[in-house]
């Protein structure tokens, strides 16, 4: 099992790889879609190693360095390549600070105790925080082949992105390196019990629909923003629950 869970970080790292290449050449749309599918693999890592009775320090080890480069700099390059035309200095010390809370949040997650995580992360999940940079570009990249909606007011408009871009970038810093408790997987199947099924069969239609529609990346960036707002209630209702 550790092998399987180390081939699918390398697919993993492969797809954070592939994602700095794309936003080099400026294909800025296949390059957020390789981090989601970096997502993807790190989320399927982490399923196998837990069928693994034994632990393995050195995939624990590995999958935080491919988090770094996979939901660290690989987001960081797309969002600055993709939305600054010139060097950019406020842009530069957010995103090197965003990096660092990247990294410094790995490194706490590394040494925390599993008790401490029964049912959720401390932080939020670097692969959320890379997951909703790349799903922004999706959203803004979508706006360059049609009109901005006009129900959305003008704050939200394609000239503020820049602005916008540096504040998602803070605060998803200071998340990672909060003592805010995200929910896990495990904590999601005990939350949902044996609903579990229906909302996996649930998300998958609504973004098979969002495919159809054509509306994808504000699907994902809608689904990433509900877990970051509400999976801290959620934690405190599992935990509270234990309350006797």
């Amino acid at each position: 099992m550790n092998f399987i869970a180390n081939f699918l970080t390398c697919l993993s790292l492969l797809f954070g790889f592939i994602s700095l290449i794309f936003s080099l050449e400026q294909h800025f749309t296949f390059s957020a879609w390789a981090i989601m599918l970096s997502v993807v693999f790190d989320g399927l890592d982490g399923q196998v190693a837990r069928l693994n009775p034994v632990p393995s320090e050195l995939g624990k080890q590995l999958d935080s360095l491919v988090d770094v480069v996979a939901f660290g700099i690989a987001p960081s390059l797309l969002g600055y390549v993709f939305i600054y035309s010139h060097f950019h200095l406020w842009a530069v010390a957010a995103l090197f600070i965003y990096l660092f809370c990247c990294v410094w949040r790995l490194a706490k997650y590394n040494i925390t105790a599993k008790e401490e995580m029964a049912n959720c992360f401390i932080g939020l999940p670097t692969t959320i925080s890379g997951a909703v940079l790349a799903s922004f570009i999706l959203i803004y990249r979508k706006q360059e082949e049609m009109l901005f909606p006009e129900f959305l007011p003008d704050i939200l408009g394609p000239q503020f992105m820049p602005y916008i871009f540096i504040v998602l970038v803070l605060v998803l810093a200071f998340l990672m390196i909060s003592r805010v408790r995200y929910l896990n997987l495990d904590g999601l199947k005990k939350f949902l019990g044996g609903a579990m099924a229906w909302f996996i069969l649930i998300l998958a239609a609504i973004f098979i629909f969002a495919g159809l529609l054509r509306k994808a990346g504000i699907s994902l960036f809608g689904l990433f923003l509900i877990y970051l707002i509400f999976s801290p209630f959620v934690v405190k209702r599992l935990n509270s629950s234990k309350v006797p």
